[in-house]
């Protein structure tokens, strides 16, 4: 499970973060299933995260607290 990083523009400006494939790909669906894009998703869990944490635990964080609650489709 190789760790990618990859940029978004939120807010009107670029800003990485570092997650596995699998991470992303939920996401992703999870973006589709609320018909939004996935930048609007991350700056939502951006906006909303501890400022003591970084965006790849927040966005780690939400797809397994949606799997857990299960919003996410299966693979």
């Amino acid at each position: 499970m190789p760790v990618r990083k990859r940029s978004v523009t939120i807010a009107g400006h670029r800003t990485s973060f570092s997650v596995e494939d699998e991470f992303f790909v939920l996401l992703k669906r999870a973006a589709d299933e609320d018909s939004r894009s996935l930048a609007s998703l991350i700056a939502e869990i951006d906006e909303t995260r501890p400022r003591d944490s970084n965006l790849s635990s927040a966005l780690r964080l939400y797809v397994l607290a949606a799997a857990l609650k299960g919003r996410l489709p299966e693979a």
